[in-house]
């Protein structure tokens, strides 16, 4: 991506809190061209709402180690240098369990033999789109893979010309939300008022302050709860960026495969107002 452009990531400590409402939103909101990745590569589906009509599908691979057996002689040095535990020697034939192999290269580098070289394996496809003023990538991994990090790093190394990207994070704080925040200019964590979207916000606070990532809440579904996530938010020092009501409304367009930003002036002008104050915590 250009060195100029504002990254933003919406991201939740929990699923169902509203994550690609708010980001399909935003992005409908902007009014200059901006660049979408949907980094939930395990159930992408902003696509759903933008409409995309794929323009490029390519496939994305990761590198694994190929055993050579006829230079194999069973010593287990490969088994051993596997932090993953991916490698089993039985014998003189070493068991590769792509589903661990975190690529790292540590195999190759070790065998005293050279029976293992660098192979490929497909994992996944980047799909990319552009929907109006909109440059839309995701990514989809391949039913039964265990790595998204990897597909996710690599949607977030494509170039764009926008000057701000929006990223559709995927839920929760392990290692796929980590890749896909890493290193942004802002945090949007949207949360709900309700003991589970408390209790998990308090989870994805902690993980952008040890990131050292500036961060402010979206207050989802407000009013179907508790006040305990304003006295949190005042408590922690963290920025309530807005609020979206919890309206019956806001529903009905969403179940239709619509965007509210676009066929309602009451919500256009509270995304308008959500990324203007976002626009001021990106350059105070």
């Amino acid at each position: 991506m250009i060195k100029t452009a504002q990254c933003v990531a919406i991201a939740s400590g929990k699923g169902g809190t509203g994550k690609t409402t708010v980001t399909v939103n935003l992005a409908a909101v902007s009014e200059s061209p901006i660049t979408l990745l949907d980094c939930d590569v395990e159930e992408p589906n902003a696509h759903l709402f933008l409409k995309a009509q794929w323009e490029k599908i390519k496939r994305f691979t990761v590198p694994f180690p190929v055993f050579d057996p006829q230079k194999c002689d069973g010593c287990r040095t490969c088994q051993e240098a596997c932090r993953f535990n991916a490698i089993a020697v039985f014998g003189t034939e070493p068991i590769l369990f792509p589903e661990l192999c975190h690529a790292c290269g540590g195999c190759i580098r070790q065998c005293p033999t050279g029976a293992i070289r660098e192979g490929t394996r497909e994992i996944g496809s980047i799909r990319f789109a552009t929907c109006e003023h909109i440059s839309f990538v995701d990514g989809n991994l391949d039913i039964g893979e265990a790595r998204s990090a990897p597909l996710i790093e690599e949607i977030r190394s494509l170039p764009t010309e926008t000057e701000w990207i929006l990223i559709d994070a995927p839920p929760g704080t392990s290692c796929p939300v980590i890749a896909s925040v890493q290193d942004v200019d802002y945090v949007v964590l949207v949360t709900e008022p309700t003991p589970f979207g408390l209790h998990d916000l308090t989870l994805a606070v902690k993980m952008c302050r040890k990131m050292n990532l500036p961060c402010g809440v979206l207050l989802n579904r407000a009013g179907l709860g508790n006040t305990d996530m304003k006295a949190y938010c005042s408590r922690e020092g963290i920025y309530l960026l807005g609020e979206i009501p919890f309206d019956r409304s806001i529903a009905e367009i969403y179940s239709r495969g619509d965007i509210p930003a676009r066929v309602s002036p009451q919500y256009r002008s509270l995304f308008e107002t959500l990324f203007m104050r976002i626009r001021e915590e990106v350059r105070p």
